[in-house]
């Protein structure tokens, strides 16, 4: 602990460390994401997985340099161009129409069931110059295509054709001839091909979160006074203070034609099954906490529900004040893609809203956070955004009135296009992590969660852990459902629950995984217990510290759904502050986990905040990450707990 003087002394220096700090969190943010990429199963001793990461490491070191790859430079065979597949009318008419649906179709396997497809311009961005007659005969023929594939298509926006009703202008024609985007989406099946993608919203208290949800869902406009939050809310004392303090679940459905799936009677809300089975792509919200009292609850809600994108609510009025810019720290964090919806901008003065404006943009900017801020402000701004939104540079900002409905459509028209970001390994063993557990009657024990990796099916022996003692028990999936509607099975990437045979809800807890109980190998054989651990080894990035951080440190730790304290317990050297990256071996206080070499992890205590990646699960007292530490320092006994520490996790 320092004294009153020294911290006197580090006052000036507080700025600039604070910009290293940004600066180190950007780099260290895409260095987790290289690793991330070589997740593997614990092995025991871990040298091979470290060696493997190591090697990965090495190999990732140059990504930037794939860009080469994309441009097919050692390609000499000559390339089919897209007008000539389109308009071939002669001999070869059949040959064309094959080839374009089969160009069709690898795009929309590629894009999860939908893609986009540009009529007017080649690939490489030359304009085919299509004439009136010749964009009628193109879409004469895409129709067909579409109908082979039992697809649907939305005009999102053309340029140069008459009668159009998204036509977004071409000034100064620029661009000559018939130039249309469209987006096409194929008819789901059941509801195992619904195309899902979860995003968390996120914000400080009173910026309007879930209000935005409420108008979202329903398709009504707020009356300024919260009538459309009211929806959303889970408990009595959230209606009466209109501040979330759980996390709340919502769902916006989108059919493939790309209209929301919204009921016909003014004011009704669809349930959960009628939108599953009308939608072809579903928006899962994950409505979070802003109030700084439910931080836990928060991080706990961000990192378990494994987001594909990140929604940061601003309010005009108040500008990115208190836990906003916690929460935006933590999603730069985690490298998920942010986008910005300023709210209230019916109430707010216009001044106040360009401070607004300015101060975001500013944050945006920073070496920290390292995003270009684009202001959608029409129909063609958000469209060309939200498919280049796959960079995780692009920042789309939004600014919207949840009473005026001013911009609304643009955010829905966005979310429709939203491509599915994310990789998830469908053909690696099934691994399952638990955020929620209910009693629900008739059925038994549900736990709720995503899936990690592998695909499961209802009826399959699996393992639930790990309880207390490390240990797992054997149970059986009585039945999968997702969205509310029961599926016989699930895959990599999904939201889901499980009504479990044989498991009382006492016995599990949020933060366990649900693991197949049969061999790949053999399944007849018995499955061995998983490896659990009480130590492992991460590399960490210090956001923010008071002072200093040594041995015997506490913090409570976030991997994924799990949330425990954790103990530090040895560290590559004497002591760690503010901005630095180092080694470091944990030791969880209360039980064994589940843990994989590439996870990512964030812990926290009051103000003090770091962020890290599991490099080994495992920790050996004979080889300290410090040799030259003192003994009482590295050795690994009973860790003494300061009061402040205590009472700082309550």
């Amino acid at each position: 602990m320092s004294t009153r003087a020294e911290r006197f002394k580090e006052g000036p220096q507080t700025a600039q460390e604070r910009r290293a700090g940004e600066s180190a969190l950007s780099d260290f943010a895409d260095y987790v994401q290289q690793q991330q990429a070589l997740r593997k199963p614990a092995v025991a001793g871990s040298q091979a997985a470290t060696a493997a990461s190591t090697n990965g490491a090495s190999k990732n070191a140059h990504a930037e340099l794939d860009i080469l790859d994309s441009l097919d430079l050692a390609d000499a065979k000559p390339r089919v161009r897209l007008k000539e597949l389109l308009l071939d009318d002669g001999e070869t008419r059949d040959d064309a129409t094959r080839q374009l649906r089969g160009i069709i179709e690898d795009r929309l396997n590629e894009g999860h069931g939908e893609c986009l497809f540009d009529v007017g311009l080649e690939d490489n961005g030359d304009r085919q110059l299509l004439t009136e007659q010749e964009w009628d005969a193109a879409l004469a023929r895409l129709k067909r295509i579409m109908n082979a594939l039992a697809a649907d298509w939305k005009i999102l926006m053309t340029k140069n054709v008459p009668n159009s009703p998204v036509d977004v202008g071409n000034e100064n024609m620029k661009q000559k001839g018939c130039i249309g985007k469209f987006m096409i989406r194929r008819r789901p099946k059941d509801v195992d091909d619904t195309i899902e993608t979860r995003i968390a919203v996120v914000g400080n208290v009173d910026a309007g979160k879930s209000t935005l949800l409420g108008v979202l869902v329903k398709g009504t406009l707020d009356d300024g006074r919260g009538k459309t939050r009211v929806n959303l809310f889970r408990h009595k004392h959230e209606i009466e203070s209109g501040r979330t303090s759980s996390v709340g679940m919502e769902i916006l459905g989108f059919d493939t034609k790309g209209e929301v799936v919204v009921s016909a009677v003014p004011g009704r809300k669809l349930s959960w099954e009628e939108i599953g089975k009308r939608s072809a792509k579903v928006i899962s919200f994950t409505d979070l906490a802003g109030h700084e009292r439910y931080l836990r609850t928060t991080v706990f809600g961000l990192l378990s529900s494994e987001p594909n994108y990140c929604l940061l609510m601003v309010a005009a009025n108040n500008g990115l004040i208190g836990m906003s810019k916690e929460h935006l720290g933590i999603a730069l964090a985690l490298n998920v893609p942010v986008m910005v919806v300023i709210t209230k901008i019916d109430i707010c003065p216009p001044q106040i809203l360009q401070q607004t404006i300015t101060q975001l943009t500013k944050i945006l900017k920073s070496p920290g956070a390292r995003k270009i801020p684009i202001f959608i402000k029409n129909r063609e701004d958000c469209i060309n955004t939200a498919t280049q939104f796959v960079s995780q540079r692009i920042c789309p900002i939004f600014q919207v009135s949840n009473v005026t409905g001013e911009s609304l459509d643009l955010v829905r028209e966005f979310l429709n296009i939203l491509p599915h970001h994310g990789k998830y390994d469908v053909d690696a063993a099934f691994e399952f992590h638990i955020n929620d557990t209910f009693s629900v009657p008739f059925v038994g024990t549900v736990v709720s969660g995503v899936v990690k990796s592998g695909v499961v099916h209802a009826g399959d022996t699996v393992l639930v852990g790990p309880d207390g003692l490390g240990q797992f028990a054997t149970t059986t999936i009585r039945s999968i459902e997702r969205k509310r509607i029961s599926v016989p099975v699930c895959s990599a990437g999904q939201s889901a629950s499980f009504a479990l045979r044989r498991v009382r809800r006492k016995d599990v807890r949020k933060g366990m995984v649900v693991l197949l109980a049969k061999s790949d190998a053999n399944p007849n054989a018995p499955v061995a217990q998983p490896k659990v651990y009480k130590e492992f080894i991460a590399e960490v990035l210090i956001l923010s510290h008071a002072t200093t951080i040594r041995t015997k440190y506490q913090a409570m730790l976030h991997v994924g759904p799990v949330s425990q304290t954790c103990a530090i317990i040895d560290i590559d050297r004497p002591y760690i502050r503010t901005g630095d990256r180092a080694t470091v071996a944990f030791r969880f206080v209360q039980r064994p986990e589940f843990l994989c070499v590439g996870d990512r992890i964030l812990f926290r205590e009051g103000r003090t905040k770091g962020l890290g990646i599991v490099k080994q699960v495992g920790y050996d007292s004979t080889k300290p990450l410090n040799p030259d530490a003192p003994k009482d320092e590295t050795e690994s006994g009973v860790v003494k707990t300061s009061t402040k520490a205590v009472t700082s996790q309550a």
